[in-house]
Parts: structure tokens; sequence; C-alpha cells
């Protein structure tokens, strides 16, 4: 095996310009494809943080304004949502929405300690809404449901509003704060969502509904569904549950505007297709690359093979087993191809990685909200091993099959060519 290498040593030393070419395919197609697939992951990255604060199996119903008459009642009618709605969704959909929440809003409202104030919209919601509405948490805890039977006069707020309400060192937890002329109890803080979360002071839904008189009307209609996989599905049961809702409160149900929904989950269907067509289009820029590399490899090992006909005529004159050559010849390949492809997958990493630190640490101002541009542009060491597993695999073919064929021409026609 050490005579074996010692020859493996001079071959490639006598062809420097050919190692280093067949080196160079090696590493460029794996660097390639590793950097190109950290690309795609520091996009996908960055659009998954980007709607990260969307819950995407939750649907919003609001009340809306009729555009089109009905049975005699002329439109531009207010549609208001009730307790009706809740007890549809649980007869005619229970196989496809998991939880529906009431929400019951007031907007306007002022919340005031010791001469600070904070204004904000007060949601009255039920526990689970946290989940649907991606709600974070970082000191305290949520409404639950003892608040709700309760009745308990507690609330949620927001890190800003925590800011523009305390000093500094102070604790909010279990302190009061005054909404208009009712004192209610500190029991969470929640990150602010640049998007939309940040003047939200969060209550349990039947403190609101009873505070102030809602009655039997609800604000907003959340609902978590389950068993809709794709978007066709989705568009159907919206179009079900518009037709069901429209008998309730009478209005036509082609009139789009007679109820306002969002839907997250829907939202969620299609990001998920776009990144799989992002994450494909990636693999397969990176694949085609590595073949590129491949392709290099055969060209030039099959040149090489041409050139050393007469030392396998040679060595099959003394004795040499055709095995012997072929093996000889798919070990020169495999070690071109696993030093170079080693270099090129660290050179990628390494690229990567820097990356990671420059780019991937530049924020955005989109109006709204500041917006990392690539997030987290690395490979995971999977995918650099299977990649160079690959290519080394790829060199022992492309080593082997010239080497075949060579050693089946006559030792005697191997010498006089």
């Amino acid at each position: 095996m050490f005579d074996t290498l010692q020859e493996i040593y001079h071959s490639l030393m006598q062809s420097k310009m050919r190692t280093i070419a067949t080196g160079f395919a090696v590493a460029s197609g794996l660097f390639l494809l590793i950097v190109l697939q950290g690309a795609g992951n520091g996009i996908i990255n960055t659009f998954e943080e980007s709607m990260g604060n969307f819950a995407f199996d939750a649907i919003n119903v609001y009340g809306g304004r009729t555009t089109m008459p009905y049975e005699g009642i002329k439109e531009g009618r207010e549609i208001r949502l009730d307790r009706r709605d809740v007890d549809m969704v649980k007869s005619a959909f229970p196989h496809k929405v998991s939880d529906i929440m009431p929400v019951a809003e007031v907007s306007g409202g002022m919340a005031s300690r010791d001469g600070k104030y904070s204004s904000g919209t007060i949601s009255g919601v039920m526990p689970d809404y946290r989940i649907t509405g991606a709600i974070k948490i970082t000191k305290g805890r949520f409404i639950n449901n003892i608040d709700i039977a309760d009745e308990r006069k507690v609330i949620v707020i927001s890190d800003r509003q925590q800011a523009d309400l305390y000093r500094k060192n102070e604790e909010p937890i279990n302190s009061i704060i005054n909404i208009g002329n009712v004192c209610y109890k500190v029991i969470g803080i929640y990150k602010a969502d640049e998007m939309r979360n940040s003047n939200t002071i969060y209550a349990p839904y039947s403190t609101i509904s009873t505070i102030y008189q809602k009655g039997e009307f609800i604000d907003e209609l959340t609902m978590r569904i389950k068993n809709i996989p794709t978007e066709e599905a989705m568009e159907t049961f919206i179009d079900e549950y518009t037709r069901v809702s429209s008998r309730i409160h009478s209005f036509n149900p082609e009139d789009k505007s007679a109820l306002w929904v969002w839907n997250q989950a829907r939202d969620n269907i299609q990001m998920q297709m776009a990144e799989n067509i992002l994450h494909n289009a990636f693999w397969i820029l990176g694949l085609l690359t590595l073949i590129s590399g491949i392709v290099g490899v055969s060209n030039i090992m099959l040149i090489s093979v041409k050139e050393r006909i007469r030392e396998f005529g040679i060595r099959r004159a003394i004795g040499a087993r055709p095995w012997n050559i072929i093996s000889m010849v798919m070990l020169e390949s495999i070690i071109i191809t696993a030093v170079f492809g080693y270099i090129g997958m660290t050179i990628g990493v390494l690229f990567c990685e820097w990356m990671d630190a420059t780019v991937g640490n530049t924020t955005v101002d989109v109006g709204f909200m500041q917006q990392r541009v690539f997030v987290n542009p690395t490979v995971d060491i999977s995918t650099c091993v299977s990649a160079t597993v690959i290519i080394i695999i790829a060199g022992a073919l492309a080593g082997f099959f010239p080497a075949r064929k060579a050693v089946k021409v006559k030792p005697i026609d191997a010498l006089r060519g």
C-alpha cells in the first residue's frame, strides 16, 4: 500500500498542472455549492424571521359593510359579529377548526400611572390567543382560564408601554395601572412587535365584554384551522364559511365586503410554497455547479489515462493484474477529489461564516420595522459532508471507467501505441 501511495505521489508531481486543474474543478464545484446553499438559507431565514410574529394556523374574521342588496335589504349595512358566529363555527366546521376565540376590542384606551401615560387598544382575549397572535411573553404570564372565569381586572402590556409608564429599574408585575376609571393589575409583559402589537393591552375577554357592555357582540373572531393542507382547500373553506355566515347575518354570500378576513393560514401555505421553490432552485443551481466540477474531473482523468496507456501496457507485460491498475487510478482520483474537495468545502464554510458576520448583521429600514438582510446564511454539516462524499464517489467513478477501458487494451497494442 505504501508503494502504491508513493507511485501515486510521483504521478501527481510529474503532472502538476493536471493535478491542479483537477483539484480546482473539484474545489470550485464544492465551494459554489456550499455558498449557494448558504445564500439560499440566508434568504429563507430572513423571510421566516420577518414573518415570525404571525401565527400560521389562524384566521381572523371581522365584520364589514355590505355592498350588495339582499332580500329587500339595501347595501351599506354594517355587519357585526356576535356569539352566534362562535356557535356556528363549532357546529358547522368541527373537523376544520380546532379553536374559536372571540375578541372584544376598545380603541383609544389611555393607560396612566403616576403622571405617566400611554395610549393603546384594549383587547379582551381568550388564553389561547397568545398562540394565534404570536405574542412573546418576556416577563410574568398571559391571560389564563381563571382570569376569564372570575372576570379578573388584569392586563398584559408591551415592553414599549412599560418604558412609557415605569422608571428604568421599576418592577411592573403586580403593579396597578388605570385605564379610564378602572384599575387593572399588570400580570405580564410581552415583546413589542414593530408591525402590529406595540400598543395593544390584553385583558380577559369576559372582563372587557362586561365592563364595556359588549353583550353578545364581538369585534373579532379568531380561529385556528386544521386539516386544510392546500391553498385551494383554504379558498373552499372560506367560501363555505362566508355562505354559512350569510345565513346568520342576512347578506349576499357573494358579497366579499360583508366580512373582512385576514387569512394567516393561507399566507403560510403560500410562504411554504415559495420557500420550497427557492430552496429547490438553489439546490438545482448548486448541483449543476457540482456536476460541472465532476465533468471537469472526468475529462481530466480521461486525458490522464490516455497519456498513460504505454505505462499500463508495461505494467501488464511484467505481470500487473487489471485490477491493480484500475485501483491505482481510482485511488489517485479519490485522493485528488478528497483533498481538494475538503479545501473547497472549508473555504465555502468560511465564506458563509464571513457573510454571516458582515452582511448577516446588516439591517435595512423597511418603513415600519428594521429587518436584517441575511439571517444565518450558513450550511449545516450534513450538507457539507454529503456534497464532499458525492464528489469523491464521482471522482472514483471518473477514474474507474477510463482505467477499465484502458486495461482492456492488449499489452502489445498499448506498447505499440
